[in-house]
């Protein structure tokens, strides 16, 4: 199933949900047969733009709010379970935890530094902040002429509309959560 169509089957069946409306009322309401409101509700049905207008308009809800990616009430991410976003043998590995969305104006990271590696970050554009938490060892952040040392379980927030670096000079490998913020 493709991301819209995982969209719309998901955000269907809680707008229905929420309305407390059976398969049948929904039919009756938009026009739509049942087994196609079956079909789009458990995903497997790729639906015309004129069906999602019938189910939006009988519903009373938003094109948006029928294909927008759904609320998720919990997500437990593990770095065993992902694959490195960005990774430099012996140096780094950068794992996008979560990352920016549509309505979401934070991204989330977790970086592990080797002894001796540094991480070489461009700029993330004007009016982007970020919060770095060191959960192992000493990090060494350059940036904006500034080098500042990060110990464990310490927090430093700079601006990342410029070059900045992330090295870890200390001698056991060096693990931080990177919180990016775009406050535009």
């Amino acid at each position: 199933m493709d991301y819209l169509s995982h969209n719309v089957s998901v955000n269907f069946k809680r707008f229905r949900h929420s309305k407390g409306m059976s398969l049948d009322q929904v039919a009756e309401q938009t026009g739509v047969s049942k087994s196609m409101l079956a079909q789009i509700e458990k995903g497997i049905a790729n639906p015309s733009l004129g069906v999602l207008d019938k189910i939006t308009s009988g519903l009373r809800i938003s094109i948006h709010q029928l294909i927008e990616t759904p609320r998720e009430e919990f997500c437990l991410v593990t770095p065993e379970n992902m694959v490195p976003t960005k990774e430099l043998a012996g140096q780094y590995k950068v794992w996008t935890c979560f990352p920016y969305e549509d309505s979401k104006f934070v991204e989330i990271y977790r970086i592990d530094i080797e002894p001796g590696g540094v991480y070489v970050s461009g700029s993330h554009g004007e009016s982007t902040r970020e919060y770095l938490a060191v959960t192992d060892g000493v990090l060494t952040i350059e940036t904006h002429g500034h080098m500042q040392n990060i110990h464990k379980e310490e927090v430093f927030r700079f601006e990342t509309d410029d070059t900045h670096i992330y090295r870890n000079d200390g001698d056991n490998r060096c693990s931080c959560m990177c919180f990016f913020l775009d406050y535009r």
